[in-house]
């Protein structure tokens, strides 16, 4: 039976995706799990997986071309399947409209008339279109680097195959565009050794040489996709998500003396980080309490059955939220495999689908840098997210002893639509159990 396939979405503020080229051809065989093309967001570039088995039969979309989300991109079929392909796609019904809008037009004369004088212009219209779109060939990185620079790529001299502008073409620019600017730089220090000889002796104020001098240390750069894409998310999320944040230190002296013994066991490959036992632990304690594990719409608390964790992942240029589906089921080490398959998946700009959609809970965990403390913004639709900081031995006051041990401050940041502060500190304690008795998280 023949199939669509969709133009996926990719987060939930994701309208379009481009198809920015095809990995099966028309005729190829297509088995379930195989990649069938490569689609760009504002987010990364993803890899669409097949979940039929077949021929494909039809490619719907050229590439380059730029696709609303749940739209068809691809038809698979079964071997010498007989489709018909405008009964598939619900285009049956569109001649009957063509029909219909020609009889209305016959029924006015004056419709019709005006349909006339305007043909000429919207054909040449149409020509004039075509032909800008013939003259402008580039790839879709060479059109993105373009706009991030602020450069016209009408005006770039492409050399690719067919005039296409590509990526070394845009690096070419902008390596010219550097070296027109040393000559500006250098008659500004040039213009200050005049002046510094002139007045021997006079302590001038950084001031003096104005905004041109200054200018030098100044580096503007426009803000690229996904840094615009987490700019309207995060805007969003703190305008319109009512934020209120419990902080709490647990003891991890436990976790890290397992953590150090169990990695000593493990070739490198294999080895479990801090933020494997965090993701366990997170997912238990959500099973407690489902207000977290949640999502608002439309004024209704939508309680997940599943608890996948996203994971924020530094990439180049912005975050991007990895997805660990059934984080509450799954052993330490799968979750280890998974996040270290998926991290690479995405700083190699090969995400799949289901690498950064359907989180329902997420952490960002910054202790690989030092941090003390700090609180993370809400990733919409989701109610709650977990800020992790530095493990740190500190001296603690314990029955009135000083003592050293590991302590780790997590901080989450609730949406207080969904849950209440008694709540989230319940959940903290329910968290910090789990952490600090880590033996059965291995269980």
């Amino acid at each position: 039976m023949a199939e669509i396939v969709s133009m996926p979405k990719l987060g939930f503020d994701m309208k379009e995706g481009t198809l920015v080229r095809w990995i099966k051809l028309e005729g190829d065989v297509v088995s379930k799990g195989d990649i069938v093309a490569e689609i760009e967001t504002d987010k990364a570039t993803v890899e669409v997986e097949s979940t039929f088995a077949g021929v494909l039969l039809k490619q719907l979309v050229e590439p380059d071309a730029s696709v609303p989300i749940g739209d068809p991109i691809a038809v698979i079929a079964e071997k010498d399947e007989d489709v018909n392909l405008d009964e598939l796609l619900g285009k049956q019904k569109e001649p009957k409209k063509k029909e219909k809008d020609s009889t209305e037009k016959k029924q006015d004369p004056k419709v019709e008339e005006k349909s006339k004088d305007t043909q000429p212009e919207d054909k040449e219209s149409k020509d004039t279109q075509s032909e800008d779109e013939e003259r402008i060939k580039a790839s879709p990185l060479a059109k993105k680097m373009a706009e991030e620079s602020n450069l016209d790529i009408n005006e770039i001299k492409g050399t690719g195959p067919g005039g296409r502008v590509v990526k070394k073409d845009i690096e070419l620019v902008l390596a010219t565009k550097s070296e027109r600017d040393i000559p500006k730089i250098a008659k500004v220090d040039e213009q200050k050794k005049q002046v510094e000889k002139q007045d021997e002796g006079l302590a001038l104020p950084l001031a003096y040489w104005g905004t041109e001098a200054l200018s030098r240390v100044e580096n503007r750069q426009p803000l690229n996709k996904l840094r615009q894409a987490i700019s309207r998310r995060m805007v969003d999320s703190k305008q319109n998500i009512p934020h209120f944040y419990v902080t709490k230190s647990v003891n991890v002296e436990s976790l890290m003396s397992i953590y150090q013994k169990v990695n000593e066991t493990l070739p490198a490959e294999q080895k479990v980080s801090i933020n494997d036992y965090v993701i366990k632990a997170t997912a238990l304690a959500l099973r407690e309490f489902p207000n977290l594990n949640a999502s608002i719409s439309e004024n209704v608390l939508v309680q997940h059955g599943s608890v996948n964790i996203g994971v924020a992942v530094a990439i180049e240029g912005g975050l991007l939220t990895i997805v660990v589906r059934d984080a509450d089921q799954k052993p330490i080490r799968v979750i280890s495999q998974e996040v270290k398959e998926m991290a690479s998946r995405v700083r190699s700009g090969k995400v799949r689908a289901e690498d950064v959609e359907g989180s329902t809970f997420s952490i960002s965990n910054l202790g690989m840098f030092d941090v003390e403390n700090f609180a993370a913004i809400i990733n919409p639709p989701e109610s709650a997210i977990l800020a992790v900081s530095s493990a740190k031995k500190e001296a603690v006051v314990i029955n009135d002893e000083i003592l050293i041990e590991w302590r780790m401050k997590v901080t989450l940041s609730a949406d207080h639509r969904a849950t209440d502060g008694v709540e989230a500190a319940q959940y903290m304690k329910a968290l910090a159990f789990h952490l600090e008795h880590p033996l059965r998280l291995l269980l």
